[in-house]
């Protein structure tokens, strides 16, 4: 079947639009390696690894880190093999863990796919910057956090993103086909590239030395590398959303998720060699290089290709042939992620309809299956965002680390629920594994100095701010409109939020005020010889003091403001539950309730019985008598008068019967039959109240229309084993006493 025929759409057993497959294990291969490597496995490998760790503790910490991920991966394979469904990680959770912790883990895909994708579609003018000049630079709009934005490169941005959807929607085997080719040619020519610049390389001229950055330890090195880790690997575990489409059995997904893993390790390790393996002359080794093209004052001064350090060294190698094979490679890389996240975002979304956590138009397909919706939704936010610039987009990066990592703990989290459910031990190892080491690596990102700096920019941690409220404020949402009580019971979803609100506005905080300590000690130092030093340092000093209490402030008002919304939320929950057991209580009343009489049917006597039955059990129970009378006639009344008569016959029996026992608790237990289950006052009175009652009934025949017969039995502890043995007794004694009343005898 090609793109251009149709499809038959099919739904699942709750009439659900269903996926269908058309993923074999080479396209899955191809988005599992093609979305975890984009434009970033180029700059952040020299701006972040490289420039922070030195080539040996780059690549220690990215072996440490594929060992990690290797236990996320195990955890997703056992995920796969239980639930191929659209979704993946996010169905999974909410599966095995409930609606609020499948809310916890779609809203943090959605954070971090989402910053991936539009970290690669705002990558795209740069990469025409680098390779083609400034065509693109016209229509100039206005710079952001110092940033140039210019028409060109937003229209430019806005048509990849366009073009990547339209791909996605309407041309699915071709998709795969293009996530192939360019996932093949991006590894064999990153991989090209470092073997030859190996082979190629001149020791005498160019050292790979410092194996690490002068200031700091080794292991703090390696380890801040591992922890960040999750960056390098977070894409390849997209696969999991595309579950539902395979056309290969789940199992044959450990060798794609494994192979993927570890040649996503190489490559980096690959570019991160070739990084260093050349560098202009005029620098004294790569790591003055790095930091001199890192340094935002010598943006303007660095042109094209030579602001890759990668590019710099297979031209210094191969010349523009080398710099050809990069740049498509590249090129490569940057189609693999546009598609790959918005294929991945698309399933998620899909998935997050169908479930009832998003709008259900999300689920609408196309004629050949595609989740077409769905896509434009993503397209169409994906657009906006290269308005706002590079710059903003470089801060949201830094937070998929973090995001990353609370995904992998998520899944790993589900895993061990799961398994421990199943009693599985091994997936309860790993899954116990990788929830310890993903909530080790979100506290040493979280908090800084901890052991290591800070691994977010300042302005990161306000994003995430922002994105846990908005998680807040749409988790609200949801539990208000929720009509079957499926979000809201868990507290512990809403304190992991507003615990994500706190830290990240106290780090903000301390991250601020500490650059502005350090841009006041500057001036000061600039200023020591001047005679007006101690009135400047005094200004300074209440600078800083009025600063931390402005940031203070902020970072209270922002915790206050999602803690107001989750008391709210903690309000709506406890009035349903008291709804709900109200509306319970009703429920289980009525079900036990004689329509006719008003008083306890036949299933609330059931009850009763039960329970009573278990206090025989236990020997609890001492005393207890029971009566079953029985109309006299009722088939004749109906007869004569009609069922109207009938039922005003029952009624009027009833009344007396309870205006009798008005103590006990009276059943209607058949059409003309009551039981009296006796006890408290009535018990000590009960051969007078039941010669009263029939008495009462003969005198009262006229008025009922009929008479009614009684027999009474008590319970005789030791020999009853059950009510049911008392309940017998009492009807054969009320039958006796009906054979009675029928040959002319005296009522008793």
């Amino acid at each position: 079947m090609n793109d251009e025929m149709k499809t038959t759409l099919s739904t699942d057993s709750n009439g659900a639009p269903k996926l269908q497959p058309g993923f074999g294990k080479m396209s899955v291969f191809a988005f599992s390696i093609g979305t975890s490597i984009g434009w970033g496995s180029l700059v952040v490998t020299c701006n972040s690894y490289l420039a922070q760790a030195g080539v040996v503790g780059t690549i220690l910490g990215l072996l440490i880190g594929m060992i990690v991920i290797f236990v996320i991966t195990r955890n997703l394979r056992y995920m796969i093999e239980r639930n191929q469904n659209a979704g993946g990680i996010y169905y999974f959770a909410r599966k095995v863990c409930g609606y609020d912790y499948g809310f916890l883990a779609a809203w943090f895909l959605l954070l971090t796919y989402m910053s991936i994708l539009w970290a690669n579609t705002t990558s795209v003018p740069l990469f025409v910057r680098y390779f083609f000049g400034d065509t693109f630079q016209f229509g100039y709009l206005y710079t952001i956090f110092g940033y140039k934005v210019y028409l060109g490169e937003v229209l430019l941005s806005v048509a990849a993103i366009g073009l990547a959807g339209l791909v996605c929607a309407f041309l699915r085997k071709t998709t795969n086909v293009i996530m192939t080719v360019s996932a093949l040619t991006f590894v064999v020519g990153f991989v090209f590239c470092t073997v030859w610049a190996l082979l190629s390389h001149d020791g005498s001229t160019y050292s790979y030395d410092p194996s690490f950055v002068p200031d700091s330890s080794a292991l703090s090195q390696i380890t801040k590398i591992a922890v960040i880790s999750p960056w390098a690997f977070i894409g390849f575990e997209n696969i999991t959303h595309f579950s539902e489409e395979y056309t290969f059995k789940a199992k044959k997904i450990r060798k794609i998720l494994i192979i993927s893993v570890a040649l996503t390790t190489a490559v980096y390790i690959f570019v991160t060699l070739l990084s260093v393996s050349a560098y202009p002359p005029q620098h004294a080794s790569w790591l003055d290089y790095i930091k001199y093209i890192g340094d935002p004052a010598n943006r303007d001064s660095i042109s094209g290709w030579e602001a890759v350090p990668a590019f710099y060294a297979i031209n210094h190698y191969l010349g523009n042939t080398g710099v050809v094979i990069l740049m498509l490679s590249l090129f490569g890389a940057i189609v693999t992620s546009l598609i790959g996240n918005t294929m991945a975002l698309s399933r998620l979304m899909f998935a997050a309809g169908r479930e009832g956590s998003a709008p259900r138009r999300l689920t609408r397909l196309s004629k050949k299956g595609n989740p077409v919706f769905a896509i434009f939704v993503v397209v169409g936010i994906s657009m906006l965002i290269p308005f706002i610039g590079r710059t903003a987009i470089g801060w949201i990066v830094d937070i998929t680390t973090l995001g990353a990592t609370i995904i992998y703990g998520l899944v790993s989290f589900a895993v061990f629920k799961d398994a421990r459910r199943e009693n599985l031990r091994t997936p309860q190892i790993t899954g116990i594994s990788g929830l310890v080491l993903m909530l080790v690596f979100v506290m040493l990102i979280l908090l800084p100095n901890l052991f290591f700096s800070s691994a977010m920019a300042t302005e990161a941690y306000i994003l995430f701010d922002i994105w846990a409220i908005l998680g807040i404020i749409y988790f609200r949402r949801l539990v208000i409109q929720d009509k079957e009580r499926q979000y809201g019971s868990s507290v512990l979803v809403w304190i992991i939020l507003l615990l994500f609100v706190l830290f990240a506005s106290m780090m903000w905080v301390a991250q601020k005020t500490q650059s502005i300590t350090n841009t006041a000690m500057g001036e000061i130092a600039a200023r020591l010889n001047s005679p007006d030093v101690t009135e400047y340092l005094q200004e300074k000093s209440r600078e800083i003091q009025n600063s931390n209490a402005l940031y203070t402030i902020a970072s209270f008002t922002a915790f206050i403001g999602p803690a107001a919304i989750i008391f709210s939320n903690y309000q709506i929950m406890k009035k349903r539950e008291k709804e709900y057991s109200s509306e319970l209580l009703v429920a289980k009343k009525k079900a036990g309730t004689d329509q006719l009489t008003g008083i306890r049917n036949r299933h609330a006597y059931s009850y009763k019985e039960q329970e009573l039955d278990s206090l025989i059990d236990s020997g609890e129970l001492e005393n207890l008598a029971i009566i079953v009378c029985d109309i006299n006639d009722l088939k004749v009344v109906n007869d004569q008068k009609g069922h109207n008569g009938g039922d005003k016959c029952i009624k009027m029996t009833s009344a007396l019967i309870c205006d009798t026992f008005k103590h006990s608790a009276v059943f209607r237990i058949g059409g003309d039959e009551f039981a009296v289950m006796i006890d408290g006052g009535d018990y000590e009175n009960r051969n007078e109240l039941i010669e009263k009652l029939i008495k009462a009934s003969v005198e009262r025949e006229e008025e009922i229309g009929s008479t009614l017969a009684a027999g009474m039995s008590e319970y005789i502890k030791g020999e009853d084993e059950s009510v049911l043995k008392v309940f017998s007794r009492a009807d054969e004694r009320m039958y006796m006493n009906k054979t009675e009343m029928k040959s002319g005898k005296p009522a008793r």
